[in-house]
C-alpha cells in the first residue's frame, strides 16, 4: 500500500495526544500514527528523497504543523507534542472518525495562520470558506505550489527554532546573538565579537569591534524572553550605551517589542531592535544552526535554441 498523505496523519496523531493529556514524545506519536494507519515496516523504512527522514516521520510532522495552526495542539519544549484545552475539548466531542471537512479544513483551513500566533486558540468552525481548500488545485501553478511549499517549510522551521532558542541558557543564547552578528558581516572575524554578560554587565551582553583597533564598536543585549519587551527596558539599555560613550547598539529578542519600545528606539536613532521573527529569518538565511539544500528547478535556456 501507499503510505498516508500528511492529511490522512491528522486524525491519529490528534487521538494519540488525546491519551496523553501531560503530552508526548514527537517519536512516539509518529509511531502510534504508524501503527493506527497500518503501515507496514518497510513502509516505515521508505525515506524522502533527500534521505533525510522517513516519509511518515515527515508526514506525522505536517499532520502535527496542521493541529498547530488550527490552535489544537502546541510543542512546549523540541520534540515534545501536546494538546491545547482547545484541541482535547475538539477531540472529546468527536468520539467517532472525523469527517472528511473537519480533516480538510485542519490540512488547508489554517495555512495562513502564523505558528507564531501566540493566542493560539482559534474556533475549529470558523475558516475562512473563500479561501482555496486544496493546495493541488489546477488553478495553482507548479512554481506557485513551490513558494508557497517553500513558506510553509520556512515559517514551520522559524518556529522550532524559537523553540530552541527558548530550551537554551542566557548564556548560550549570548554567543547565539553575536554568531548570528557575525554572519550578517559584522566583525572582520568571529575574535571581533565578545560576549561580556554578568551581574555586572550594565545591560550590555556582548560588544563587536568595527575595526582592528577597537575605536568603533557595537553594543550588544540579547534577551531570551517569553513576554514582550517593553519601553523601560530599552530606555535601559540606552542608558547602558550612553554610560559606555556609545552611539550604537543592537538589542535582540526571542519575543517581540511593544510599540512603545519600538517608538522610543526611533527615536534615539542610535538602537536597533530585532525581534524573534527576524532573528528566525538571519538564523535560516544565514545558516545558523540551520542547513539549507539547493533545489535544482529546470528552466529552458531561450537563448540557446535561437540559431
Amino acid at each position: 500500500m501507499t503510505i498516508p498523505t500528511y492529511d490522512q496523519f491528522i486524525e491519529p496523531v490528534l487521538r494519540y495526544l488525546a491519551t496523553c493529556p501531560e503530552g508526548a514524545v514527537a517519536k512516539d506519536a509518529h509511531e502510534a500514527a504508524a501503527t493506527a494507519l497500518g503501515l507496514t515496516n518497510e513502509e516505515r523504512q521508505e525515506m524522502l528523497p533527500s534521505g533525510v527522514q522517513a516519509v511518515y516521520k515527515n508526514r506525522a510532522g505536517w499532520a502535527h504543523d496542521r493541529l498547530k495552526r488550527a490552535g489544537l495542539s502546541k510543542s512546549p519544549k523540541r520534540g515534545y507534542w501536546r494538546l491545547t484545552d482547545e484541541g482535547m475539548k475538539f477531540i472529546q466531542e468527536r468520539p467517532s472518525q472525523l469527517s472528511k471537512e473537519e480533516i480538510e479544513k485542519i490540512a488547508v483551513g489554517y495555512m495562513g495562520v502564523r505558528l507564531s500566533d501566540t493566542k493560539n486558540t482559534r474556533d475549529i468552525a470558523c475558516v475562512n470558506d473563500n479561501q482555496p481548500m486544496s493546495v493541488g488545485s489546477e488553478s495553482v501553478s507548479p512554481d506557485e505550489r513551490l513558494e508557497t511549499a517553500i513558506s510553509e517549510i520556512r515559517e514551520s522551521v522559524a518556529t522550532e527554532i524559537l523553540e530552541m532558542l527558548a530550551g537554551v541558557s542566557p548564556t548560550y543564547f549570548e554567543t547565539i546573538v553575536l554568531d548570528v552578528l557575525h554572519k550578517l558581516g559584522y566583525g572582520a572575524s568571529r575574535s571581533d565579537l565578545q560576549r561580556v554578560g554578568g551581574v555586572s554587565d550594565g545591560g550590555i551582553d556582548g560588544v563587536i569591534s568595527l575595526d582592528k583597533l577597537g575605536l568603533e564598536k557595537v553594543y550588544v543585549q540579547a534577551k531570551r524572553w517569553q513576554s514582550s519587551v517593553g519601553r523601560p527596558e530599552i530606555q535601559a539599555f540606552y542608558g547602558a550605551l550612553a554610560g559606555q560613550k556609545a552611539n550604537k547598539g543592537v538589542f535582540i529578542t526571542t519575543s517581540s517589542f511593544t510599540s512603545q519600545a519600538s517608538e522610543f528606539a526611533s527615536s534615539v536613532e542610535r538602537i536597533v531592535l530585532v525581534d524573534g521573527v527576524r532573528l528566525a529569518q538571519f538564523m535560516m538565511d544565514h545558516e545558523v544552526g540551520v542547513s539549507l539544500r539547493s533545489l535544482k528547478i529546470p528552466k529552458i535556456d531561450t537563448d540557446y535554441f535561437e540559431e
